[in-house]
């Protein structure tokens, strides 16, 4: 697994309700790229750096994200020049699955999708799930894993 930090240092501050926009003006871009796993868009306290952390199926999915186009586009909607840097993930720690995935060289990563939990509750502050996996109790945000449906990111 690799992950990506893209950052750059904007012309001027802006704020967070400014940086929210402008990210969900792109985040579309990002849905369905072949072996993304997880992008999170950043802004720095002063609001003077952006960026995104992504999380890649492998470096050659990763790379072909940043090519001269991309490098454009972020040109032309921020006004400065992107940093890439790259990093091998060996050990993710993920505390929404309670796992730490055992990833071997060469093994197929499956990530469970979500299903509507049958068991949630709606109330008006906020979904509760009785749904529980080993032990302790865990909340599953009103969706559970669905042994039945997975997608499946090859090791590239």
């Amino acid at each position: 697994m690799i992950t990506v930090f893209t950052t750059f240092t904007l012309p001027k501050p802006i704020t967070r309700e400014e940086a929210r926009s402008i990210f969900l003006s792109t985040a579309p871009k990002y849905r369905g790229v072949q072996g993304l796993f997880r992008k999170i868009y950043v802004l720095s306290q002063d609001g003077m750096t952006a960026g995104g952390v992504y999380l890649w199926n492998s470096r050659a999915e990763a790379d072909a994200m940043y090519t001269e186009s991309w490098r454009t586009f972020v040109r032309g909607k921020y006004g400065t020049e992107p940093t890439v840097t790259y990093f091998e993930s060996p050990v993710v720690v993920d505390n929404v699955t309670q796992q730490i995935p055992r990833r071997r060289p060469g093994s197929i990563v499956v990530i469970p999708e979500c299903t509507p939990c049958p068991n949630a509750a709606s109330t008006s502050s906020s979904t509760v799930c009785s749904w529980t996996r080993d032990s302790p109790r865990q909340r599953c945000g009103g969706a559970r894993k669905s042994a039945s449906r997975f997608r499946r990111f090859s090791k590239g």
